[in-house]
Parts: structure tokens; C-alpha cells; sequence
């Protein structure tokens, strides 16, 4: 037997995980290396985000939080991320996606510092915002950065790749909550849980310097023979044609005046972007995320056993993004999000009726399992390839930090108001259910499909359709 027959072989056996790592494996080695490195970003985006769970309950009694100041203490860094994901692209643009990505990592590694060593609250919101500013930056410029190296043909995966490392960012801070809380180190457990991320934000920091520019934004600057060459180390299968192909559009934009996104040719984009955005946080997914803990507890888990439910969401959450991820290019992105509108709907329902009822707690922790499962099927994998392609050349830069922005606003007053509107029971639960009927409808009779398609010829497309 062949070693490729071997490979293939044993692939088989082990499932969609191996299928995956033998993907990547037949890429081009340069391509996966620069992939996984700007996906990095998405692992302490992930990551971030999410641990706060494991500390909302010890702020609230270290600083006598209300309702209120909680949802405030939580939704401040998504504040942050809100400005980081509206002018990421402008920096991005002027000095490159790679240089941007550095400097979002000294903000990561700022903010887990100042979080671990914070004086009082007020430090303390202040270096969370400054991580959400890193969050929103990388949520533009590390999605933007891979669908910019990798070809039209392994595109959806490997912007997938940067979904892939949220969702296992989210993992890992759940794991980490669980650990640190095991050693018991009382009223600065929360200091180690969030100071912890310091630890990628180096490793990530010191990744990047290994990595290409965006051959795209070389071609934009005049680096031509730059960006061929890379195009070649990256497995581009028609280097000089590519270039020849993006100078052309880089050559006709610089010929036309500075271009609004705010106009007629773009609103069919427009409202793709700032609607997948929008439908990605009226999902539920990140309030339900930052209060995990509070979710579990108030239906009767103890903290240890909330921990280790938390620990069960984020492995069911990086097991079905990898799933998505291995069927994007060939299913597409548009049923993706519809099966996860029909799945996300019914789990949402259920929960519902498990806190309208007081009864019947046991559901809960299978009903949020499937919930994950169906949003990182569908919604979790598809946001980040989708925003970074329905927007021509001259406009992406703006146009995803449009559409990045819309989602980072969503989930700041979302998981602002969720601490207080969750006194109600199951009232937050039937919105977010009532939300994916709603997208179900949308994404079925106005959402194009975008798989296979390359970015200079995606405008063609989306003109036509509209």
C-alpha cells in the first residue's frame, strides 16, 4: 500500500478529525503554516471571550455587583470589539493585514496582564476593553488575511480554520476555568483565570513575525514580483495570471475616486453582511456562552459541576465547527445556516420550556449540547467565510468591518441586557428561538451562495442577482 493509500486508509477509521488533518496535510505547507498562525487570533478571540464565564460570579461578590454593573463588566470588552472590528480595515489597508495582527497582539497581551494584576473594578473594565479592541481587530483582519492567502478552491476551509480556533479557544477556557478553579486558590481564582491568556497572546505575538503580507494588499502597494512569489509558496496553481488578475481590479479602483461603501451598487452586500451579523448574536450563542455558569447554576448545578458542563459545550463546540468545516466547500454555506436555523430554533424552544416550567432541569445540559452543535454546524462556521467574501476588492476592508461591527455591537447590548432580562425565566430563550425562525426564511429565499466562487469574481455575481 501507497503512503497516500495509508493516509486515506487510516482516515477512514478515525472519522472527520483525521479527514480534516489529511486535508490540511495536502495543502500546500506554507499555506497552513500562515493559516494557522492568523488564525491564532481567533484562539484568543475564543478564548477571551468566553472565560469570563468562569468569573462572573467572584466579581459579582469581589466588587458587590448588581445585575446591571455584571452585564456592564461583561459587555465592556464587546465595547471595545466594536471599535476594534469598525476601523480595523483602515490600518489594515495602509499598513497591511500582518503588521495590524502584531499590534493586536501586544492588545491581547496587555489585557490579560492588566486583568490578572487589576487594582479595582475600574482598571479592570478598562483592560478588558482594551482586549475587546484586539478581539474586533482580529475578528476583520484574521478572517480578511486567510481568504486573501488561500485559493478560491480551499478558501471555505481555511477561513473555516480561523472559526475552528474561537470555538477552540472557547474549549480551552472552559478547561482552564475548571483546572484553575481545582487548585482552590479563593478570592484570586479570577485573576488566574483571565491572566492565563497572557500565555497565547506571546506565543501568538512572536508566530506572526514567520508569517507572509497578504498578497493582495502587495499588489495594492506596488510589490508585484512579492506577491507572486508568494502566491507560488502558497500553492497558487497560476501565480503571474492571479497577480495579473488583481492588478487589473487594484489598477481600475485606483482609477475611480475613493469609493463609498454606503451606496446603491453595494446594498445587496451590505445587507448580507450587517444581516449574518445580526442573526449570529440574535442566535443567543455568546450570552449564553459568557453566562454559562450562571445558566447552569440557576437551573440547580453546583460550581464544580457547572465548570464541568461548561467543559462538555465547548468540546460539542469544536467537535461540530470541525465538522463544518470539512463539508463547507462541498455542501455550501447557505444550507449550512439553514439546518442550524431549524436545529438552534427547537434546542431554544426546549430550554425555554425547561425554565418556563421549573421542572425537568435534567433536559437542560442535552438541549444547550445540541444547541452548540447546531450553531457551530452552521451559523459559527459560516459568519467569518462569508463576511470575508461578499464584498468586491476596493470595499472589503470596509465592508467587513461593516459586517464585523454589526455582530459586535449585537452581542455588546445583548450581553448587556441578558443578566437583566434573564430574571424573567425563560423569556431571553424564546426571542433567540423566535430569531432563527425568522432567519430560517431570510437565508432561504434572499441568501446567495458563495462556495467556489473567487473573490474578483464575486461581484459579478451578487450584481447579477441583484
Amino acid at each position: 500500500m501507497s503512503g497516500d493509500a495509508a493516509r486515506k486508509s487510516a482516515c477512514a477509521t478515525k472519522g472527520r478529525t483525521c479527514a480534516i488533518i489529511a486535508y490540511l496535510a495536502a495543502i500546500n505547507g506554507y499555506l497552513v503554516k500562515a493559516t494557522v498562525v492568523a488564525a491564532l487570533g481567533g484562539l484568543l478571540f475564543g478564548f477571551d471571550t468566553a472565560v469570563i464565564a468562569g468569573a462572573t460570579h467572584a466579581l459579582s461578590a469581589q466588587y458587590s455587583l448588581t445585575p446591571k454593573l455584571l452585564g456592564l463588566t461583561v459587555s465592556i470588552g464587546l465595547w471595545g470589539t466594536v471599535i476594534g472590528s469598525l476601523f480595523a480595515g483602515i490600518p489594515g489597508d495602509k499598513w497591511g493585514r500582518k503588521a495590524c495582527l502584531q499590534v493586536l497582539a501586544v492588545l491581547y497581551l496587555i489585557s490579560a496582564l492588566g486583568c490578572a494584576f487589576a487594582w479595582g473594578w475600574t482598571p479592570l473594565v478598562v483592560f478588558r476593553f482594551i482586549g475587546g479592541l484586539g478581539i474586533g481587530g482580529s475578528s476583520v483582519l484574521g478572517p480578511m488575511y486567510i481568504a486573501e492567502v488561500a485559493p478560491a478552491r480551499a478558501r471555505g476551509r481555511l477561513v473555516g480554520f480561523f472559526q475552528f480556533n474561537v470555538v477552540f479557544g472557547i474549549l480551552a477556557a472552559y478547561l482552564s476555568n475548571y483546572i484553575i478553579g481545582r487548585f482552590n486558590f479563593g478570592d484570586i481564582e479570577w485573576r488566574w483565570k483571565l491572566g492565563v491568556a497572557a500565555i497565547p497572546a506571546l506565543f501568538f505575538l512572536l508566530m506572526l513575525i514567520s508569517i507572509p503580507q497578504s498578497p493582495r494588499w502587495l499588489v495594492k502597494v506596488g510589490r508585484l514580483e512579492e506577491a507572486r512569489k508568494i502566491l507560488l509558496l502558497t500553492g497558487e496553481q497560476n501565480a503571474d495570471e492571479e497577480v495579473r488578475q488583481i492588478a487589473a481590479t487594484v489598477s481600475h479602483e485606483k482609477g475611480q475616486p475613493s469609493e463609498n461603501l454606503f451606496q446603491r451598487a453595494y446594498l445587496f452586500p451590505i445587507f448580507l453582511a450587517v444581516s449574518i451579523g445580526m442573526f449570529n448574536q440574535l442566535s443567543g450563542i455568546n450570552a449564553i456562552l459568557y453566562y454559562l455558569n450562571d445558566i447552569f447554576a440557576k437551573a440547580g448545578f453546583d460550581k464544580v459541576s457547572s465548570d464541568m458542563q461548561a467543559v462538555a459545550i465547548g468540546a460539542t463546540n469544536l467537535l461540530f465547527t470541525m465538522l463544518a468545516m470539512s463539508v463547507i466547500d462541498r455542501i455550501g454555506r447557505k444550507k449550512l445556516l439553514l439546518i442550524g436555523a431549524i436545529g438552534t430554533a427547537l434546542c431554544l424552544a426546549g430550554v425555554a420550556y425547561v425554565f418556563a416550567s421549573k421542572a425537568h432541569e435534567k433536559l437542560l445540559l442535552p438541549l444547550l449540547v445540541g444547541y452548540i452543535a447546531f450553531f457551530a454546524f452552521s451559523q459559527g462556521a459560516v459568519i467569518w467565510v462569508y463576511l470575508s467574501e461578499v464584498f468586491p476588492n476596493r470595499v472589503r476592508a470596509n465592508g467587513q468591518s461593516l459586517g464585523s461591527f454589526t455582530h459586535w455591537i449585537m452581542n455588546a447590548g445583548i450581553s448587556y441586557a441578558f443578566p437583566v432580562v434573564a430574571v424573567y425565566g425563560a423569556l431571553p430563550f424564546v426571542f433567540f428561538a423566535a430569531m432563527m425562525v425568522v432567519q430560517f426564511f431570510v437565508v432561504l429565499f434572499i441568501y446567495p451562495e458563495t462556495k467556489g466562487i473567487t473573490l474578483e469574481d464575486m461581484q459579478d455575481k451578487l450584481s447579477a442577482a441583484h
